[in-house]
């Protein structure tokens, strides 16, 4: 016996040590995600037919270890389904090709202060006096057949233009919108809703289209609600709220410098780095 595992402990090279390593750690951060989300009882699920099936094809229950089988495909199938957004979404960056592009272009820091004061002085504003904002910040994912659903302006940004556009009584104050680059590219657009239905229920439209935008790809919303003023950002389907002007700015800002390279791909932050956990 011992000659045995001696065998086998010889066999084992520093690559076999690090390739175990990795693959335990990817499963590891896998299933942390799924419990993160909607398809958690489904993985349940697809565990508890394992569970019968094997067990049935021990104990030679031949009918029902077929339709434990059958169902366990099902449920893989299903599974896919569930997770179509975040699959797309990893595909997506993953045949990008321009994949270590920074985010709205070089920015110098000098620049990005004073772009960023720009927002953080309209968002305030949109705070104070409660009206209803919904900014997207575009990074990587081209963001086109969302701006065809509005107007494009490709304007400078300011604190002016930003007012002006959600001025209650503007025409396109009901969209979203668009920041490309150091421009107001488009406003007025539509965006698609998200499809979590773990929200709170006291969450609008504006949330939603908000959070759903970041769900289809790496954009940043800042959004202000009409009732109440709060400042909430949502990044990576995840929903932040109850911020101060501090946190908006710290987030702008680190956004425009690139400060964390891996939050820039959702799925290199959620494989190395922590996942913002959403407020309610």
């Amino acid at each position: 016996m011992q000659e045995y595992v001696a065998r086998i402990i010889s066999g084992i090279g520093v690559t076999d040590v690090v390739d175990v390593l990795i693959v335990a750690f990817v499963i590891y951060k896998i299933l942390g995600f799924i419990r993160e989300t909607r398809a958690e009882q489904l993985v349940k699920g697809l565990l508890i037919l394992a569970v019968a099936a094997y067990f049935s094809g021990s104990f030679h229950l031949y009918t029902l270890n077929w339709i434990m089988r059958g169902a366990m495909t099902l449920g893989v199938i299903a599974l896919v389904v569930v997770f179509q957004p975040e699959l797309r979404r990893g595909l997506e960056y993953m045949g990008r090709s321009k994949i270590v592009k920074v985010p709205f272009g070089y920015l110098d820091k000098d620049k990005a202060k004073v772009l960023t004061a720009k927002f953080i002085k309209a968002v305030d504003s949109f705070s104070t006096s409660k009206t209803g904002a919904l900014i997207i910040l575009e990074r990587q994912t081209t963001l086109n057949d969302i701006v065809e659903t509005g107007t494009v302006i490709n304007s400078e940004v300011s604190t002016e233009i930003l007012q002006n556009v959600f001025y209650e009584g503007a025409p396109l104050h009901d969209g979203a919108v668009i920041i490309r680059g150091d421009k107001v590219f488009a406003a007025g657009c539509v965006l698609p809703l998200t499809r979590n239905n773990t929200l709170d229920k006291d969450l609008g439209t504006r949330h939603r289209a908000g959070i759903g935008i970041t769900e289809n790809s790496d954009a940043i919303a800042v959004i202000v609600s009409e009732e109440s003023g709060i400042i909430s950002i949502a990044e990576d389907g995840k929903l932040t709220r109850f911020l101060d002007i501090r946190a908006v700015e710290k987030t702008l800002l680190d956004v425009y410098l690139g400060n964390n390279g891996a939050e820039k791909i959702p799925f290199l932050k959620r494989l190395f780095g922590r996942d913002k956990d959403a407020s309610k």
